[in-house]
C-alpha cells in the first residue's frame, strides 16, 4: 500500500474514530484501526466489538492500494503532531511507514484480516432524517441519559416512530428529555411497533459529524443493530436490549401555574443562585408569587445567595426546590430565546416546554 494524505482531514477522521477504540480491552486488535486504500480513496474502520465507524477519506492519492491495521494511539500521535500539509504512508511486509519533510516514523502492523468486522450500509434506509435535525434532538436529550446504571436501558436513549414523527427520549431517573423531529417519509408500520434504544455512546459520535443544512442521515435496523449513515462515515451499533420506563406516566399534564422566562437571563439567574452551593446544601429554592420569582441557596457551611426576576404571573404563589446542575443542563441546550416552566405542587415534577417539539421533567428536591 501506498498512499500521500492530506494530514489536517487524516487528524480529523482519526479524531472520530479514537472515540470508539477502547482504552483497555483484553483483545489489543480492537486498539487499533484498519486501512483499506481502495482506487481512490482510503476506508478507516475502528470497533469496540459494540460500536464501529467507517469512515472513507477521500483526501488521498492512490499509488497502490494495501490493506494494514496500526495501534490507533500511535497513528494518531503521528498525524497530530506532524507539521507538513501532505503525509506519504507505506505499508511493507506489515510495517507502516509514515515519511514528512523532515520525520520519518515507522509503526509494526498487524494482520488485517484478524481484524473484526465493522458493517457497512447497502441497501434502502428505514427512515431519512436531516442530519442537523437529529444531532439537535440527540444535543437535547443526550445530556440526561444515565452514566452508569445497572438498569441499562437507562443507559441509552428511547426512539420512538409515530407515522412522520421521531420522538428521542432519555431519563436518568431523576429527569427526563424529550425532543421530536419530523422525518423525510413514514416509515414502516413495524417501526412503529418496535422499542429501540440506542447507546448513548453512539449518538455522542453522529453528534461529532459534520453537518450542512441539506445534509441527511439514512438510518437502517438489521436485528439487534442500528446503522447510520452519513456523507463518507457510517456508524454501526448495537442496541440495547432492556425495558425502557413509561415515561408518559410521569409528563405532567394538569398543571396550572404557568411562567414564560427568557432563557439566557434564566440561565444566568440560576448559575449565580447556585455559586455557594456545597456538598451538603446543593439545591436551589424558586420562590414564585406575583410578577416576581426569587432564585436562593442557603449553605450552612459557605452563606446564601439570592437572584430576582420579574415575571409576568398573576397566580398562585409556590415554592420549590431543584438541583440547579439539572436545571442549567436543559437551559444550555434550549433551541429557543423562550421556555416555559410549569408547576405543580412542590412535591411534584418541574415542567419545562420549548416550542411544540421539546420537554423536559425535573424531580423537585426537599431543602427544608
Amino acid at each position: 500500500m501506498k498512499v500521500n494524505f492530506n494530514r489536517a482531514a487524516f487528524a480529523e477522521a482519526l479524531g472520530l474514530l479514537a472515540s470508539v477504540v477502547p482504552a483497555r480491552t483484553p483483545k489489543p486488535i480492537l486498539r487499533c484501526v484498519r486501512l483499506t486504500a481502495g482506487e481512490k480513496e482510503i476506508m478507516i474502520r475502528a470497533t469496540d466489538l459494540e460500536v464501529g465507524v467507517n469512515y472513507r477519506a477521500y483526501e488521498v492519492q492512490v499509488e497502490k492500494s494495501g490493506d494494514i491495521v496500526v495501534p490507533a494511539d500511535k497513528l494518531t500521535a503521528v498525524v497530530r503532531e506532524s507539521t507538513d500539509d501532505v503525509l506519504a504512508l507505506e505499508v511493507k511486509d506489515g510495517i507502516c511507514k509514515i515519511t514528512g519533510s523532515d520525520s520519518h516514523f515507522t509503526i509494526y502492523g498487524q494482520d488485517a484480516a484478524a481484524f473484526p468486522e465493522v458493517p457497512g450500509f447497502d441497501g434502502q434506509p428505514d427512515i431519512e432524517v436531516g442530519l442537523q435535525n437529529l444531532q439537535s434532538a440527540v444535543r437535547q436529550t443526550l445530556f440526561a441519559t444515565a452514566r452508569e446504571s445497572t438498569r441499562y436501558a437507562l443507559n441509552g436513549i428511547l426512539w420512538e416512530i409515530k407515522g412522520k414523527k421521531l420522538a428521542l427520549i432519555a431519563t436518568d431517573g431523576r429527569r427526563l428529555a424529550r425532543s421530536r423531529i419530523n422525518l423525510a417519509a413514514a416509515p414502516a408500520k413495524n417501526l412503529e411497533a418496535s422499542k429501540i434504544i440506542v447507546p448513548a455512546k453512539t449518538l455522542s459520535l453522529l453528534e461529532k459529524l459534520p453537518a450542512g443544512e441539506k445534509d441527511t442521515a439514512s438510518i437502517k435496523f438489521v436485528d439487534n443493530q442500528i446503522l447510520l449513515a452519513a456523507g463518507n462515515v457510517v456508524i454501526s451499533s448495537n442496541l440495547i436490549e432492556g425495558t425502557f420506563p413509561k415515561y408518559e406516566d410521569i409528563i405532567p399534564s394538569d398543571y396550572d401555574k404557568k411562567i414564560t422566562l427568557p432563557t439566557e437571563t434564566a440561565l444566568s439567574a440560576v448559575r449565580r443562585s447556585a455559586l455557594l452551593t456545597s456538598e451538603e446544601s446543593r439545591g436551589i429554592h424558586l420562590a414564585i408569587s406575583k410578577d416576581k420569582l426569587v432564585f436562593a441557596c442557603r449553605a450552612p457551611e459557605t452563606g446564601d445567595a439570592t437572584v430576582d426576576m420579574h415575571i409576568d404571573y398573576d397566580g398562585a404563589p409556590i415554592e420549590i426546590g431543584f438541583n440547579p446542575q439539572y436545571i442549567m443542563d436543559c437551559l444550555r441546550i434550549l433551541p429557543e430565546q423562550q421556555f416555559t416552566l410549569e408547576l405543580g405542587q412542590p412535591d411534584r415534577p418541574g415542567l419545562i416546554k420549548c416550542g411544540k417539539d421539546f420537554l423536559y421533567v425535573l424531580m423537585p428536591i426537599n431543602l427544608s
